[in-house]
């Protein structure tokens, strides 16, 4: 009989929950499925839990030896493995309640909608016990963020949700971060009218809460390459413009320092731009270490300073110009060297490095990339 349903569990440390989860998947739908558990790597019982259930049920488990990318990592890695025409994720710490998968999978069935998500906010959806305003002003902003590709989507942060296995396979440039993965999925799988199912959200029994300041702060990095994919030249420019208003910011009081005590108008603008260029280097820094699978340049540093080497001239030069035929006062000076010098920066890092962040990047070389990894999911 073909698979119809694959129901993917990514867990960590959950063996003592696992047989539940799969009792109650089981007793809930009655269409021939499978059940794909990946483990990232956990030194509990989960093999051997796994192993006395695979003896009685369609289960499978997958070990990520070298896990990367969180839960997310590990949610696509059982959607490539998976074999059903619907696929369903949900957690194993039984905080997402399996008999609402029937309802999760029907408005897929009657090819209403290519994605369903189980939202806690929706009429008839609630979340057990009370929050703190902090933690709900935490959830307002971080839908609100994603906005611009969630659309109206009551909770797109939910990790229990279905989507058709078609829908899966047309997604572009996969690059899952935390553990938001439906997200991701919506975004890069251009879905269209999103369904929502109203599901109680149950307290956690065992483990940690997701909700720390690292996962917090991996949304943010994941909302970041989420706005490049669907704003590319938005996006870089938002980026750049951010980036250029810090290193301002950075300059502004040392040159006026600087001046205060007598330097030239010439020395004034070209130490305190050494600030600017100091700013930008720490955002060049974590976007390198964070984005390093995606930056083509083999040295992106050598980049880097070479375009800030010529931004600097373009200051000094601009600032000895400016000081020998007209008269100024700071704040003009200031505004026109360091003016200067941030054209000279989008010129070089738009048009000879194809990035107005400074990276260069090769299409091509990244679309083929991409079509690669495309073609090896389908065949898995």
């Amino acid at each position: 009989m073909s698979i119809t349903v694959s129901v993917i569990i990514p867990t960590y440390g959950r063996s003592e929950l696992l047989a539940r989860a799969i009792d109650s998947v089981l007793a809930q739908t009655h269409r021939p499925l499978e059940i794909i558990v990946v483990d990232d790597n956990s030194s509990d019982a989960t093999p051997h839990v796994c192993a006395q259930l695979a003896a009685r049920f369609p289960l499978t488990l997958h070990v990520r030896t070298e896990p990367k990318d969180g839960l997310s990592g590990a949610v696509l890695e059982g959607m490539s493995r998976a074999h059903g025409e619907f696929l369903v994720v949900m957690d194993a710490d039984l905080q997402h309640p399996p008999e609402k998968i029937p309802e999760l999978l029907a408005p897929l069935e009657r090819g209403e909608t290519d994605f369903v998500l189980g939202s806690r906010y929706v009429p008839g959806g609630s979340t057990h016990g009370s929050w703190s305003i902090l933690r709900h002003l935490n959830s307002k902003i971080a839908t609100w963020l994603a906005r611009p590709f969630a659309g109206n989507t009551h909770d797109p942060m939910s990790g229990f949700f279905a989507l058709r296995r078609e829908t899966y396979e047309r997604a572009e440039r996969l690059t899952p971060m935390g553990y938001k993965v439906a997200l991701e999925l919506m975004c890069k799988c251009r879905t269209k009218n999103v369904r929502e199912v109203p599901i109680h959200f149950s307290t956690r029994t065992h483990g940690e809460s997701k909700l720390t300041a690292t996962q917090q702060l991996k949304y943010l990095e994941h909302l970041s390459r989420l706005y490049d994919f669907n704003f590319p030249r938005g996006s870089a420019m938002f980026k750049f413009l951010i980036v250029v208003g810090c290193g301002w910011l950075a300059a502004f009081g040392t040159y006026m320092t600087l001046m205060a005590h007598g330097i030239s108008w010439i020395a004034g603008p070209s130490l305190a731009y050494g600030l600017a260029i100091a700013a930008t280097a720490v955002f060049h820094f974590r976007h390198v270490r964070t984005q390093r699978s995606f930056v083509f340049s083999r040295r992106p540093w050598r980049d880097f300073w070479a375009v800030s080497v010529a931004e600097w001239s373009a200051c000094t030069l601009s600032a000895w110009w400016i000081s020998t035929r007209a008269r100024v006062n700071p704040p003009e000076m200031f505004a026109l060297a360091f003016g200067c010098a941030t054209v000279a920066r989008y010129v070089l890092r738009k048009g000879l490095l194809r990035d107005v962040r400074g990276l260069r990047v090769d299409q091509r070389a990244l679309e083929l990339k991409h079509l690669a990894e495309g073609d090896r999911r389908r065949a898995a």
